[in-house]
């Protein structure tokens, strides 16, 4: 007999469906908060899991309310998500104010990337409090972009605005992203998103992750 265990592997923790069809909205909840507000979070999928969460908008808001209305589905997932995030990016902004400058120091392993720190830490100094809001849509900078606010003392009522601006605009354009190109498509071309969902995840981590490499890039010519 095989069991969920034995039929695991590490690379589906990266997919986005793995977490929608074995754990449902809870996954889903925990993941956003790990990956929004934990520095071990950072190779969490975010993006695509709000996108993938759209296309499964009713079974999973069904988990707290069933409904057949669209709209109230998506206003359920948006309330509760949106929540979590915030929650999320405030206990990295603490994280990083309590801890500090002592993360510097800290050894890379394989729960914590020193890299990545320094790149959100650049990326915050040349936004400014607008890093907390753009953050959200950019892969890895979100997970440590709060932290580094913590970090520098940034004030906690700013902090705090930028976070639910941010937060309210991420989950909301990826939901409905994903929930309206699943219908607008299957109503038009008969095209079902749900079974073609790792070329869509892919098309969505090159278009998110592109910032960051071309960032990567420009930095090294520099040199």
């Amino acid at each position: 007999m095989i069991t969920l265990l034995d039929a695991f592997h590490w690379s589906q923790l990266l997919q986005p469906q793995y977490y929608i069809e074995n754990g449902g909205l809870w996954l889903l909840l925990f993941v956003v908060f790990a990956e929004t507000g934990l520095f071990f979070g950072f190779f969490l999928p975010g993006d695509s899991l709000l996108f993938v969460a759209g296309i499964y908008s009713a079974p999973l808001a069904a988990q707290i309310f069933a409904s057949n209305n669209e709209w109230i589905n998506l206003f359920i997932l948006f309330s509760v998500i949106s929540v979590v995030g915030i929650i999320g990016n405030y206990v990295g902004y603490s994280i990083g104010n309590k801890v500090g400058p002592a993360m510097y120091d800290w050894k890379d392993n394989i729960l914590f990337k020193k890299k990545y720190l320094l790149q959100a830490n650049d990326f915050y100094a040349k936004h400014g409090g607008r890093a907390i809001v753009i953050a959200r849509f950019i892969p890895i900078v979100r997970t440590f972009a709060p932290i580094v606010a913590g970090i520098v003392k940034m004030d906690k009522n700013k902090f705090n605005y930028f976070n639910i601006i941010g937060c309210v605009a991420w989950v909301a354009s990826m939901l409905c992203a994903g929930h309206f190109l699943q219908s607008w498509i299957l109503n038009n071309f008969q095209f079902d998103l749900k079974k073609h969902l790792e070329v869509i995840v892919l098309g969505i981590v090159l278009v998110t992750t592109a910032p960051v490499i071309f960032q990567v890039i420009k930095h090294r010519t520099k040199k």
